[in-house]
């Protein structure tokens, strides 16, 4: 499967509210970029550009951040959800 080329689109409210949780998350742990980066197998510019909001995490990244940061991956998207303002049928409140 071909990635698609150039600029990727903008991260929405939902994706801004994850890498949000993330962060957070990294800073209970301590943990720097760097380091998340290491641990996930994924490049510093890759994380850096995703703590950003420059581009949306993979629902594989934050499965594998999760697992890295030991945060309930369900607890985390649901906490994301609540921030970016959806409820729990999916709707903008």
């Amino acid at each position: 499967m071909s990635m698609p080329s150039g600029k990727q689109p903008e991260s929405g409210k939902f994706a801004r509210a994850i890498s949000a949780e993330i962060r957070s998350a990294m800073a209970r742990q301590r943990m720097s970029g760097a380091q998340l980066a290491i641990k996930t197998d994924r490049s510093q510019s890759y994380i850096s550009k995703r703590l950003r909001d420059e581009v949306a995490f993979t629902a594989n990244d934050v499965e594998d951040i999760c697992e890295v940061l030991g945060e309930d991956l369900l607890g985390l998207v649901a906490a994301a959800a609540r921030a970016a303002g959806h409820t729990r049928n999916g709707r903008q409140r």
